[in-house]
């Protein structure tokens, strides 16, 4: 115990080596979710959304630190389970005045137990085992969480990349429209309210395609930070189609009692049950024994047992009662609460796919004609029978429903990984029932 030392704190973040890529292969066979299948870790190929989570679980420093409190927990369990240590106490007094005797002092010893702890000593250990099921469920519903975000991330830059790719025709054509509307300006072919709307064309390409880039790098550090990766990581993805659950929006809705969250709240409020239970045993608690022994100045010897009794005539622990049952009331307000923005959050998710979806069919049904359209005025401008301005023009209102397309097919993607959030359970159909 003289020599006992904690680990020492890392001065810098551990970075990515063959020594991590390693250790993350190990513990993926000990340390896997019954949501996500088993796979080998490779991360010089391209991740897809299982893989990002099994990385997710394993190497977040979050969920790193928080599957520590299990440790914490299970520490308290067997606190609970221990024993009272009895108590010992000796006494000396010597004789400073009177008259003489045998001895010239007197010894006195104790030897006790209180028996108060005994008492409440099996509702505490329930309530410790109930706490540490709660906080294993805590850290689930976290990896759960944190998995779902890491999909959630993948899918945008996947999207935000496309867009982009779009953005960048789009911005390339409406500088090339503007230069060329400014000629014909200037030589008095064209109005000059022309060259302004191909100005705001342009401009308005360039805020987008600015305003992504911004976003697409913020989300890549924010998916690398959520992996456990140093920032200079460089990961491929695999683009995921976007494909809407096929499930029942009551039968969601009546699993949401399975979210591993409310079960940890369940838990909570079983240990909470038995922390009433051991405020009411302590408001008559057990006597305290002890056995004395002692030898007075005349040398005469005594042994005896003694009890020690708390008399519940005024407190009575109604305090500790009282703070314990106001517990429990918090805890079945939160979980009520809990379940009521949980089933909330499924019925508005699944009106808002089911409007989604809409939207996506409807653009998606215009793009043919649009693209169509397009493919005729670039005939017709290369064969000098229409303006190029004309076939630019239809070129930027292509790639402008293209790009709402991608925009309204992400907000779905969004919408399902939302969805599966809030049901606690993955989602591999298309939704019925909106």
């Amino acid at each position: 115990m003289k020599n006992a030392r904690l680990a020492p704190l890392a001065e810098q973040p551990a970075e990515l080596d063959a020594a991590i890529a390693r250790s993350l292969a190990r513990d993926a066979a000990a340390l896997n979710p019954d949501w996500l299948p088993p796979q080998r870790i490779d991360l010089a190929k391209p991740l897809d959304a299982d893989m990002l989570g099994q990385i997710v679980v394993l190497a977040n420093p979050d969920l790193r630190a928080l599957r520590q409190q299990a440790g914490i927990a299970s520490a308290q369990v067997f606190a609970a389970g221990l024993l009272p240590d009895p108590t010992f106490s000796l006494g000396l007094d010597r004789v400073i005045a009177g008259p003489a005797t045998a001895l010239a002092s007197a010894l006195t010893s104790t030897l006790g137990l209180d028996l108060t702890t005994v008492t409440t000593r099996q509702a505490m250990l329930a309530r410790a085992q109930a706490r540490v099921r709660q906080v294993r469920l805590d850290i689930a519903w976290a990896e759960w969480q944190t998995a779902a975000q890491a999909r959630l991330l993948a899918s945008q830059i996947v999207s935000q990349q496309r867009q982009i790719d779009l953005l960048r025709d789009m911005e390339r054509t409406a500088r090339d429209l503007f230069t060329r509307t400014g000629r014909a300006v200037g030589r008095g072919d064209m109005a000059g309210d022309q060259l302004q709307a191909a100005r705001l064309a342009e401009l308005d390409s360039i805020n987008q395609l600015r305003g992504l880039e911004i976003s697409l790098a913020q989300a890549r550090g924010d998916l690398l930070r959520l992996l456990g990766l140093p920032p200079q990581t460089a990961l491929a993805l695999v683009p995921r189609p976007y494909q809407p659950p096929e499930a029942d929006c009551a039968s969601i809705a009546n699993k949401i009692n399975q979210r591993t969250d409310l079960a940890a709240l369940r838990e909570g409020y079983a240990a909470q049950s038995f922390a009433f239970r051991s405020a009411t045993l302590a408001a008559f608690p057990l006597p305290g024994i002890s056995i004395n022994a002692s030898r007075n100045e005349s040398a005469n010897r005594f042994l005896g047992p003694a009890l020690s009794l708390t008399l519940p005539l005024w407190n009575r622990n109604r305090g500790g009662i009282a703070v314990e049952q106001a517990t429990a009331g918090v805890l079945k307000a939160e979980y009520e609460a809990r379940l009521f923005q949980a089933r909330a959050d499924v019925a508005i998710l699944c009106s808002l796919i089911s409007i989604g979806d809409r939207q996506l069919a409807d653009a998606r049904a215009q793009l043919p004609e649009i693209e169509r359209f397009a493919a005729a005025t670039a005939r017709a401008a290369r064969q000098g029978d229409l303006a190029q301005s004309v076939a630019d023009n239809a070129n930027l209102a292509a790639w402008t429903k293209l790009l709402l397309a991608e925009q309204v097919e992400q907000a779905n993607r969004e919408r399902v990984i939302g969805l599966e959030i809030a049901s606690g359970q993955r989602l591999d159909s298309r939704i019925k029932g909106k």
